[in-house]
């Protein structure tokens, strides 16, 4: 069985700046940018992210889910970033890590992106950001996974270019099987395979 570790002192706050981009943890001042990217993508981002899309149905929702996230960092169950862009201040989109504290650490990554900001490669560059986060800070993960939808190609093709491997389709039970692919594929890239390509 495996045990688990306490959280790690909390990571710092401090902004992550990419060459194009700056990924930093929200404050209350985002609480608006936050609703409207929400609220204009709601169609988009539902299926992918039912729960957030659900909780955010006016201003003042966002208000409560920027409070729970600023929570959820100093509790270490959440480390959800705004993806700004550097060039115009523009919020672009959001991109979060939630760690298993069971050995060995390992973190989940999801991002989204406005519908306007994407096709630019900074989805790519936010999730590069993530995966030094996650292997680097006080997390210090083993290993981070992704979960994408199988028609949305764009979205694990992040992945894969970041380095992500898509694990092997498990077979089903035998009265759960069903000819249908899977409507979901896995991704893990290992603290290891990234020390040795960086």
């Amino acid at each position: 069985m495996p045990s688990v570790v306490s959280p790690p002192p909390v990571p710092s706050l401090s902004p992550i700046h990419t060459s194009r981009l700056t990924i930093r943890p929200y404050t209350a001042l985002d609480e608006a940018v936050f609703f409207a990217l929400l609220d204009r993508n709601r169609g988009r981002l539902h299926r992918a992210f039912p729960s957030r899309v659900a909780a955010v149905k006016a201003v003042t929702d966002a208000q409560r889910v920027l409070r729970s996230f600023a929570h959820d960092w100093q509790a270490g169950r959440l480390y959800a970033f705004g993806i700004w862009n550097a060039a115009t201040a523009q919020y672009i989109g959001d991109i979060s890590l939630k760690p298993n504290w069971a050995r060995p650490v390992t973190a989940e990554i999801g991002y989204y992106l406005d519908a306007d900001a994407e096709g630019n490669g900074y989805a790519r560059e936010a999730l590069e950001a993530a995966v030094h986060f996650g292997f680097t800070s006080t997390i210090s993960a083993e290993r981070l996974t992704i979960r994408c939808y199988a028609d949305n190609p764009r979205s694990f093709a992040v992945a894969l270019h970041a380095g992500f491997k898509q694990l092997a389709i498990r077979p089903r039970l035998w009265p759960l099987r069903s000819d249908a692919k899977p409507e979901i594929l896995h991704f893990s890239l290992h603290k290891a395979a990234y020390q040795q390509a960086h």
